[in-house]
């Protein structure tokens, strides 16, 4: 399939897996079933019509509220939509297989799942990473992203280290994030998930220093970690080999 072709296609299936993203976020920290029933309003239970609930086109015809009871709709539904559009766009961008394109999406789905549950709920689910470590192995045999040894290279090098980190601060991040290393370490090879890793500590230093001197956070005040692992691992998937490249020759002696 031509390259524009591609990104034309991926731009609505991203906002579609974007949609249900949004019932994972909302359901599955509830343990509650993922395809049935069908969606609902929050506040009045109304179930809603599939003119409703077109991604991101339906929000804005709405203006952000149910049609039923005009209640607010969180920002979170078209936000999701759209960055998983865009995601998947970024990733169509690339010249790759298709199978690692396919791979790629369904890495960039865990993520965005992943970090809008921690955002919510402060909880990294087993349900999503511990298969994302088997997928993500198993896939490295099926194309040219990584090879199966790096894969579970990645898996030791993206988990040990954060399991490390757990035991050396008594506790300070949770196991969540070690298993969710572990997966992003299966996915991209241990070059990557060492990058991504780094790439988090930064992002989530920086943000965190800006919400304790904007007095948005206490010190005491958990901040999640989890976000900032799945944005980095975005990043790193889409520009890691690029980074690699630039760092390496910059700061090559």
């Amino acid at each position: 399939m031509p390259s524009q072709l591609l990104v034309l296609v991926a731009v609505p299936v991203g906002a579609i897996i974007g949609s249900f993203l949004n019932v994972v976020i909302v359901r599955l920290p509830q343990k509650e079933n993922l395809v049935a029933p069908r969606s609902r309003c929050r506040a009045c239970g109304t179930e809603l019509h599939w003119f409703d609930n077109i991604p991101v086109l339906s929000f804005l015809a709405l203006r952000g509220r149910c049609r039923m009871c005009g209640a607010a709709i969180s920002w979170r539904y078209p936000i999701v939509e759209a960055v998983t559009a865009l995601m998947f766009a970024l990733a169509a961008c690339r010249s790759t297989p298709l199978s690692d394109l396919l791979v790629a999406w369904l890495f960039l789905s865990a993520l965005i799942a992943i970090a809008g549950i921690d955002l919510e709920h402060q909880i990294i689910p087993d349900r999503i990473t511990l298969p994302g470590i088997a997928v993500g192995f198993l896939t490295s045999f099926l194309g040219t992203r990584v090879s199966g040894l790096d894969s579970l290279l990645g898996i030791l090098a993206g988990g040990g280290i954060l399991f490390a980190v757990i035991v050396l601060s008594g506790g300070g991040m949770g196991g969540g994030d070690m298993k969710l290393g572990a997966m992003i370490g299966a996915f991209l090879g241990y070059k990557l998930a060492l990058l991504a890793l780094f790439l988090a500590v930064i992002l989530g230093g920086i943000v965190a220093l800006g919400l304790l001197s904007t007095g948005i956070r206490r010190r005491k005040d958990p901040i999640p970690f989890g976000p900032f692992l799945a944005i980095a691992a975005a990043v790193v998937m889409l520009w890691g080999e690029a980074i690699l490249t630039w760092y390496l020759r910059v700061f090559s002696f």
